[in-house]
């Protein structure tokens, strides 16, 4: 994780040497786009529950969702987090939030219907650790990168469009190795940052398992949840696709190896492997 940071923090330095060719309604551009990112990081909580059609759940509604989650922030000694349940027969959990303090946990009513208590607890228990990982921040400071590249191929595209330095012959090449570079550094940056989240997936999965002590716990559920998406109609998948990032489990896999570089969540087979090394370790501790 800490390589896959390096590198884009490479990125970034390469993208504020095409910024330095240009200035004025251009950094305007570049500063809207930063705006826009940190309304998705100040809002993501809301955002999130918004597009799920979650609803958050008092102790009083919910006792035996917010027992588990009790019990879990206690042997993690972390804030507890909002806790919200969409009611959507796709299984699946996620967790949102800038900070500890201001996170919420969420789980499908599916979910709940196919789970054991301790393979709750097991997701559970992994979605807290992407709030005390502090997941949304890092995934949104890694993905600055990605969104100001973006930006400028699109300012620079229509700068060239409707006038400005395009008119300027001299000025062509400098658009173009512009347009070139910022391509370049969207597209790696892409990589790293998928990169990236499939690492603190494994990270999520390693501290959930730790915290409970029960990696099979989390290896059942994982697979359950994985066969069970199969039964989820394909429509009702494809609209919750945009929000992989989020979820414990994606909604859509391919199963293309070239696909796997573009994908939010390691393969379920690397992440069952891993879980089986935790529980040799536990076992001999």
């Amino acid at each position: 994780m800490v390589a896959t940071m390096v590198l884009l923090a490479l990125l970034y330095v390469v993208l504020v040497g095409a910024i330095s060719l240009f200035s004025g309604i251009w950094l305007l551009g570049i500063l809207i786009g930063l705006g826009a990112l940190w309304a998705q990081w100040y809002f993501s909580d809301r955002l999130a529950l918004s597009a799920m059609r979650a609803r958050e759940v008092s102790p009083a509604e919910d006792p035996q969702l917010h027992a588990m989650i009790d019990r879990l922030c206690a042997l993690a000694d972390m804030p507890k987090p909002k806790v919200a349940v969409a009611d959507t027969d796709l299984p699946n959990a996620f967790a949102a939030g800038r900070s500890p303090d201001r996170a919420v946990v969420c789980v499908t009513s599916g979910l709940r219907r196919r789970l054991e208590e301790r393979e709750m607890e097991a997701v559970l228990s992994h979605e807290l650790s992407h709030v005390a990982h502090r997941d949304v921040l890092v995934m949104t400071i890694a993905s600055v990168v990605g969104v100001l590249a973006g930006l400028i191929t699109r300012i620079v595209f229509y700068s060239s469009l409707f006038g400005g330095r395009s008119r300027d012959n001299n000025g062509a090449p400098v658009i173009l190795i512009i347009m070139l570079v910022a391509a370049v550094v969207y597209f790696v940056s892409f990589l790293l940052t998928r990169l990236l989240s499939r690492y603190r997936e494994l990270a999520a999965d390693r501290a959930g398992a730790v915290l409970t002590g029960q990696p099979s716990a989390l290896s059942s559920a994982l697979t359950k949840i994985s066969g069970d998406m199969a039964r989820i109609p394909t429509k009702d998948l494809r609209a919750a696709e945009p929000y992989n990032a989020f979820f414990f489990v994606p909604a859509l896999t391919n199963k293309m190896d070239i696909a796997a570089l573009f994908a939010s969540h390691p393969k379920l087979e690397k992440r069952l492997e891993q879980l089986d090394k935790i529980s040799v370790q536990l076992g001999r501790e």
